[in-house]
């Protein structure tokens, strides 16, 4: 498993490192969950808002965390009671963090700034421009040497959960099976199919006289291939999809996984049978279907590396949560939020 893939597995809400220096850089970047985010400011507080063991925890660092979680809900804001309670739940994650990172500063870390470099770089591909990276961070109330200092801060946790916690949990075999003896429903295989198309697309914005012109195109495709000609020497020559350099080749998918009219017209045919033009946002439609698969349950022997995985993160979840707990119990921790 990918090493910031398994941080946000078994740390995620630990962390605010991890929130800030992933999950903010990805809501920024993605418009649909930025314009679904409610317009909440989190409310002045005054410096410090908390101190673990005589390690203040500023205001500034409660309103990114702060930020990050109301950037996570999604329709109307919060009331001014739950935006406390957001306030008091981001505080507890960066008290968490702090226990963890005082904790993880005993170990050594090789080559820590490149893998920072590594992190950064990674943050700022997620934007098509520099000028959009930045004007993330401005929303963030960060500068990139903040989020430097808390790429960072991450990968140093990372580091000792994956050093000191990781190691202490196990996964037997007789977990597996019990897991997947008690989760039937989780280890069945949809149905799935096998298709091809030609795709003559269609702008949205394209003129009643563009689409008629795509629409007939299609029409006589259709009669080619009705007459014999080669399925996937069309594609390659006409349809306007990327799978056309695959002579149209979709490979297998399910139920949820294309547009509902593409969907309908694929599973009603049999293998073998190519479909009339189908209309859908993309444009105009000639489908084949390949193979179809029926519904099967998955065996033990496949699932069990995949639930291995998940009963071992869950396992993690808990020992950081219980390290947590005795961490608290020797800490000074003075909240001074109010």
């Amino acid at each position: 498993m990918k090493h910031a893939s398994r941080l946000s597995l078994y740390a995620a809400g630990l962390t605010v490192a991890a929130l800030l220096s992933c999950a903010s850089l990805a809501i920024a970047a993605d418009p649909a969950t930025k314009a679904a985010a409610p317009k909440v400011e989190p409310a002045v507080v005054q410096d410090p808002v908390a101190r673990v063991n005589g390690v203040a925890i500023s205001a500034i660092e409660l309103k990114r965390a702060s930020k990050v979680m109301l950037a996570g809900q999604r329709g109307m804001a919060p009331s001014a009671d739950q935006q406390k309670e957001f306030e008091k739940q981001a505080l507890t994650q960066l008290v968490s963090a702090e226990l963890l990172y005082q904790a993880a500063q005993k170990l050594e870390i090789k080559d820590l700034e490149k893998q920072v470099d590594d992190k950064m770089a990674q943050g700022k591909a997620k934007f098509s421009k520099t000028e959009d990276f930045t004007k993330a961070m401005k929303e963030m109330d960060m500068e990139e040497k903040d989020l430097r200092d808390y790429t960072r801060r991450d990968l140093i946790i990372t580091n000792f959960i994956e050093k000191t916690i990781v190691p202490t949990v196990k996964v037997s075999e007789e977990d597996a099976r019990k897991f997947y003896d008690q989760n039937p429903d989780k280890f069945t295989r949809p149905e799935t199919v096998k298709a091809s198309h030609i795709l003559l697309g269609v702008d949205e914005k394209a003129t009643a006289e563009e689409k008629k012109a795509a629409r007939e195109k299609a029409e006589k495709l259709r009669k080619e291939l009705a007459g014999g000609a080669d399925f996937a020497a069309l594609a390659k020559g006409n349809s306007t999809c990327p799978s056309n350099l695959q002579g149209g080749d979709l490979g297998y998918f399910g139920k949820g996984q294309m547009v509902p009219a593409f969907e309908k017209a694929a599973y009603a045919l049999k293998p073998g049978e190519i479909s009339d033009v189908v209309e859908t946002r993309f444009g105009y439609h000639i489908i084949k279907l390949t193979e179809k698969k029926a519904a099967e349950k998955v065996d033990f022997k496949e699932a069990r590396p995949r639930i291995e995985e998940y009963l071992q993160n869950q396992k993690i979840v808990a020992a950081v949560s219980a390290y947590l707990e005795e961490a608290r119990k020797s800490a000074k921790i003075e909240l001074l939020l109010k």
